[in-house]
């Protein structure tokens, strides 16, 4: 069980990352150019922030992700978390696409309410296996109910 348990988290880890990476560098496109002139809430944070914050998010869903894996051989629910986590790093690589490779603030939006589903989804599917692992998505729910609501005053600003 231990070898499984590492053996998920470390995937899931590298997997998350990964997705990170795929989509920082439509972020890394924009952040300096098409973003820098947009106007923004005053509660903003820095840009400096972000980077940080995303590769602590992405470490604690690779770990969620490999509880809810090894654990879900008992309870027969792996196909469906599996699912859940896999739509869920769909949307949050193409939030960044969409966003800043695109420069559309308003799908932007539309993919991050679609996303916050997603994460919603996939934490009530870790549950049904570890609820530990379900409480490892929180913080990433709760950064994205952030972003969603920096996309919606940037969407109003601009």
């Amino acid at each position: 069980m231990k070898i499984r348990l590492f053996f998920s988290c470390l995937f899931g880890v590298l997997i998350s990352n990964t997705v990170g990476y795929f989509s920082s560098l439509a972020t890394r496109s924009s952040v300096n150019t098409w973003y820098k002139y947009l106007n923004k809430p005053l509660f903003n944070p820095p840009d400096w922030i972000f980077m940080p914050v995303w590769i602590i998010l992405y470490f604690l869903m690779g770990i969620a992700f490999g509880i809810f894996f090894s654990y879900s051989f008992k309870k027969k629910t792996q196909s469906l978390g599996t699912t859940a986590f896999f739509l869920q790093l769909f949307f949050n690589g193409m939030w960044s696409v969409v966003f800043f490779g695109f420069k559309n603030i308003f799908l932007g939006l539309v993919t991050i309410l679609i996303l916050i589903a997603s994460i919603v989804f996939c934490i009530k599917e870790f549950r049904k296996a570890n609820i530990f692992s379900s409480y490892l998505m929180i913080p990433y729910l709760f950064w994205v109910f952030f972003a969603s609501i920096l996309n919606i005053s940037i969407f109003l600003m601009n």
